[in-house]
């Protein structure tokens, strides 16, 4: 007869098949990883053909002057001072402006598995500009501006979504726009030329209708920027330059929300020789990197990003973080049979029992692609359930201790999933769950003499306790 195990080496036994366990728990992990880069290449094509993540701003009324340059040259061996005149231009935004946008969600599939939300964004807006007054601090004379040659620019990050539907008037009269943002820019967006001669105020009504995917932005250039948004997606999340509280309503059926943004707030002139920029938005779901401008500081936005209500994935891999504690307290389990009831189990049925726990994360990356998180979750992990309690009445040689390994695999299931689903309270849940149990082993092994030998027996389905 082989000699019995000590308790403290029955422990050693069970730690290092759980730590072998951890291997494959990465191997899900980076599987999870692989998934969701997948994902998001499926997405990044879905939106290929339609169009990225818009950052749009308000009209900037770009003004070419004549520059005068001192130039110090060597001629024939002598200093030589010379004025060099070159066209340069003077950026201005608008004193106002209002921007209205309808935001229209919709969600693009590729295969059975991979979708992302598009949208189509209805623009409408209104804008005021003066010849500015401050020239002065610039160097530029108001003789030296060439207003008949003045472009209204409206900058667009990616122009692939944009329709053909957009118009604009200047004081009640239509332009015409051209593509790009006109002479000495490698922007993208559209302009058109207006001939500024009388150097009057201006008021331009624009309206245009843009498609992108996931997020959309604006950049409030101008002395007061107002800008309504509302949409019928009940999902969104705000960065950025944020609305106050009491401008956004979210409900079942969409969301609206208001800003209004000074110059004042954003430190930036109304007036600049530097070209202002957009952020580049090419690729990018929700994040805004942004480019910065000489003089003026960072460039700031207010996104709006269309968030899907579930994130599986983020989902699957919070859910394999807690892979360990699930080996963990089933093996703890074992254990307490093990050394408290006698059953014996061996290192390949902790094995064996591992490798159905690190299934169940498997099964459910797999059906959560298909059948969605929730429903995902219950069918893997009463499969596991099921698996594992018949296991456990052969290994434990007893139906009543695998009733008790099944109602403890079904506790675990279910404070995971109330913990994937409360994040903000998930890791203080988790804390005293752990506590409680720590507690509760020590006082069950507070007798044992770990490293003694024992002569528990298993005599089968024995009637009393289901340690013994």
């Amino acid at each position: 007869m082989a000699k019995e195990r000590s308790p403290g080496l029955k422990l050693l036994f069970a730690g290092l098949v759980g730590a072998a366990l951890i291997i494959p728990l990465l191997m899900v992990y980076a599987l999870v990883a692989d998934r969701q880069h997948q994902a998001r290449v499926a997405q990044d094509s879905i939106t290929s053909g339609w169009a990225g993540a818009q950052v749009v701003a308000g009209p900037v009324l770009a003004i070419p002057y004549v520059a005068e340059r001192i130039s110090n040259e060597v001629v024939d061996g002598k200093a030589v001072t010379r004025t060099v005149q070159s066209r340069e231009f003077l950026y201005l935004s608008a004193q106002r402006q209002e921007l209205d946008t309808v935001i229209n969600p919709d969600i693009k599939t590729r295969g059975a598995i991979y979708q992302s939300v598009i949208y189509g964004v209805d623009l409408k807006g209104e804008a005021e500009f003066a010849v500015p007054e401050e020239l002065d601090r610039l160097g530029v004379r108001a003789d030296q501006l060439r207003l008949a040659d003045a472009e209204i620019r409206f900058p667009i990050s990616d122009t692939r979504g944009l329709e053909s539907d957009a118009v604009l008037s200047v004081n009640g009269q239509a332009a015409t726009l051209e593509p790009g943002l006109g002479s000495s820019s490698s922007g993208s967006g559209v302009h058109a030329r207006y001939d500024w001669s009388d150097g009057e105020q201006i008021t331009l009504a624009f309206a245009y209708s843009l498609r992108g995917s996931s997020a959309f932005s604006v950049i409030p250039r101008g002395k007061q920027t107002d800008w309504n948004a509302r949409s019928t997606w009940p999902h969104p999340s705000f960065s950025g330059i944020l609305p106050p509280d009491e401008s956004v309503e979210i409900e079942d059926t969409g969301f609206a929300a208001k800003w209004s943004v000074s110059n004042l707030a954003l430190g930036q002139s109304l007036v600049r020789t530097v070209e202002p920029t957009l952020p580049n938005a090419s690729g990018l779901e929700y994040a805004v990197a942004y480019a910065h401008d000489e003089g003026t500081g960072s460039e700031q936005f207010a996104s709006i990003r269309l968030v899907e209500p579930v994130d599986l994935y983020s989902q699957v891999d919070r859910s394999v973080k807690y892979g360990f504690l699930f080996i963990g307290f089933t093996f703890l389990t074992f254990l307490m049979f093990d050394i408290i009831g006698g059953a014996r189990v061996a290192s390949a049925e902790y094995l064996l029992t591992g490798a159905g726990l690190v299934l169940f994360f498997v099964m459910l990356l797999a059906f959560a692609e298909v059948i969605g998180f929730a429903w995902a979750y219950a069918v893997s992990s009463l499969a596991i359930i099921g698996l594992l309690t018949a296991y456990s009445s052969a290994v434990l040689r007893s139906r009543k201790r695998a009733w008790v390994i099944g109602a403890v695999l079904l506790g675990l299931y279910a404070i995971l999933y109330v913990l994937l689903n409360l994040e903000a309270w998930s890791l203080m849940i988790g804390t005293v769950m752990l506590f409680i149990a720590l507690a509760a082993v020590m006082y069950t092994t507070r007798n044992i003499e770990w490293s003694a030998v024992s002569s528990g027996q298993s005599d089968g389905d024995e009637e009393g306790s289901v340690f013994t």
